[in-house]
């Protein structure tokens, strides 16, 4: 029994981990839920992103919410399954899920901004820090309505949280994840500096 306690995986197993998270993540929700619902390619409208928010824009309010549940369910169950394995399992799997959402090779890597997904993997390997994640994205958003500001407070917070809480290989790994995120979001970032993004609310 202590050796199963101890046991440490191997290379074959966090590349089994790997792939088995990129896969999942790199299903593209966003755009299967949308073409279902005979609204055609969500990449035409918008920003031309998979993701729940340019979903939105297509006026369906239920079909952009299922979207960020099941981007958000992904990064939780990839993590979870493989951190029965193995802690640092369910660690590879979670990033390299969050890996496949941002850059699915489905779609010549042209994925999401990873928000969703990112909250789906904290849940699925240290559920404690979601609510934290959660109560910031909202204060930041009550103050400033500002969508991405929240997104980008939420990240650059729950790395810290982990770090406190002892969660010191999960911290590392969501401080990529961070960085990761904050890449995607330059767009946002520069719109943000510049007085141009768009609020919560704004019409259009």
């Amino acid at each position: 029994m202590s050796e199963i306690l101890t046991w440490q995986p191997g290379a074959l197993a966090t590349l089994a981990a790997l792939v088995f998270g990129y896969l999942l993540g790199s299903i593209p929700f966003g755009l299967v839920l949308t073409r279902l619902a005979g609204l055609g390619d969500v990449r035409k409208i918008g920003s031309g992103n998979i993701g729940a928010t340019n979903v939105l824009r297509t006026g369906n309010r239920k079909l952009a919410a299922a979207t960020l549940l099941l981007d958000a369910l992904k990064g939780t169950a990839a993590a979870a399954i493989a951190a029965r394995v193995s802690p640092d399992l369910g660690l590879a799997a979670g990033f390299a899920t969050f890996l496949g959402h941002l850059f699915p090779v489905w779609l010549g890597f042209k994925g999401g901004k990873g928000v969703a997904t990112y909250v789906g993997v904290l849940l699925g390997l240290v559920p404690v820090v979601v609510p934290v994640f959660a109560a910031v994205w909202g204060a930041v958003a009550w103050l400033s309505r500002y969508s991405s500001l929240s997104a980008l407070v939420a990240t650059a917070a729950s790395p810290v949280v982990l770090w406190f809480l002892g969660h010191e290989k999960a911290a590392l790994v969501f401080a990529l994840l961070t960085v990761i995120t904050w890449w995607k979001h330059r767009a946002n970032i520069t719109r943000l500096l510049g007085g141009t993004e768009s609020r919560i609310g704004d019409k259009g």
